[in-house]
């Protein structure tokens, strides 16, 4: 392969945690592929050596079966771990691509750059890089073009997007889940399915995965509708939805607020954005005992990689087999277009966000503020 020819590196941490921003990576197994997922690297397999002062979680290790021992004789320390990683991901035209790696790996990708005094967003974007969740699309796959892919259920006859359940359905080897090597290797193989019996699908959402092109979709001033796929609108609608977007947030300028166009809108329409803005920061479960309805809008990010797509990507038979009321979501449309208050209304429910605590854990204040350039003049 030229040095500067497109490839993927498919990657995936296991970890002693669940979350990111405080727990460490255990090990990281990655390799890299064209842009037809055959295998052109060798296979990157590293483990991290654990510090003194972190105390990692029982259950990973039981989910896992990699002991903190294990990752202290063969690992590296975790600045060298960090500085190899940089070095695969930081290959000129590399879309670095995992299974949820969007909110998990990237995250934890980040923390573990940031910790170790490495620029955590430089590397997904500088030299013609990028970055892709595979697991996103294969929801997409489920809801938008479903034909020619085995879709395992779960025990309550939902979909599952768990990557050992679509591997066991649709006859790929997965010997062992949880080891980070082979769950990439189940990845490949997810992909390259994806792409034989969905090329379209495929080429589309792999065109449309940057920023630029997503705000092109995005029409605030007509309120066009898009489909949007994302695991936040739950399994049981097939992680599916159409949405109006509404306006862009009054602070961050890569997050576009949207209305569930599938939603009741009643009180979107009539209360006030302190008691809206008040509803969308309770618990669903909540809301539910009290059988109050939930706030119809979120937020999409379009630097995270997410599935939206013109409303005619919805084939009729789709909508139908999701349970997608088109009629309902055009009506819906036109209340919204009709309403003088409700891009103003959204941008103040936004406008005051809901507050977090800052942190005081310096390894963790990567959100606190913009630090990467003080990190990097140190």
């Amino acid at each position: 392969m030229a040095k500067n020819d497109f490839s993927f590196f498919i990657y995936d941490y296991e970890s002693f945690g669940v979350n990111p921003a405080t727990d460490r990576p255990a090990q990281f197994g990655g390799i890299r592929t064209d842009a037809n997922f055959n295998i052109i690297g060798e296979p990157v397999v590293l483990y991290c050596k654990q510090t003194n002062d972190y105390l990692p979680a029982p259950e990973a290790v039981l989910v896992t079966g990699i002991t903190p021992q294990e990752c202290n004789e063969k690992g590296l320390p975790e600045p060298d771990f960090a500085a190899r990683i940089l070095q695969e991901f930081s290959q000129p035209n590399t879309c670095v691509m995992g299974f949820n790696n969007i909110r998990y790996d990237d995250e934890m990708t980040r923390y573990t750059f940031y910790r170790n005094f490495i620029d955590p967003y430089e590397y997904s974007w500088k030299n013609g890089n990028s970055r892709w969740d595979l697991l996103d699309l294969v929801r997409a796959c489920y809801a938008l073009r479903p034909d020619g892919i085995e879709w395992p259920l779960d025990d309550e006859g939902m979909p599952s997007f768990r990557l050992e359940k679509l591997t066991e359905a649709n006859g790929i080897e997965h010997t062992n889940a949880h080891d980070a090597m082979s769950d990439v290797y189940a990845t490949i193989e997810m992909a390259k399915l994806i792409k034989q019996k969905q090329p379209k699908l495929f080429q589309y959402f792999f065109e449309n995965r940057g920023k630029k092109e997503i705000e092109k979709l995005i029409n605030t001033a007509e309120m066009t509708p898009l489909v949007h796929v994302s695991g936040m609108l739950g399994n049981y609608r097939g992680n599916t939805t159409l949405i109006a977007p509404l306006a862009w947030h009054p602070t961050n300028k890569n997050a576009v607020i949207v209305c569930d166009l599938t939603a009741n809108i009643d009180d979107l329409l009539t209360k006030s954005a302190e008691e809206l803005r008040e509803k969308l920061y309770t618990k669903k479960e909540t809301l539910l005992e009290a059988r109050v309805l939930p706030v119809p809008l979120k937020l999409i990010h379009i630097n995270k990689c997410p599935i939206v797509a013109p409303e005619k990507t919805l084939l009729s038979q789709n909508a139908e087999r999701l349970g997608i009321d088109r009629e309902l979501c055009a009506q819906n449309q036109q209340r919204l277009l009709a309403s003088k208050d409700i891009r103003q209304k959204v941008m103040d429910i936004f406008q005051q966000d809901r507050e977090f605590e800052p942190s005081d854990n310096v390894e963790t204040e990567l959100y606190n503020g913009f630090l990467v350039m003080q990190i990097k003049t140190i």
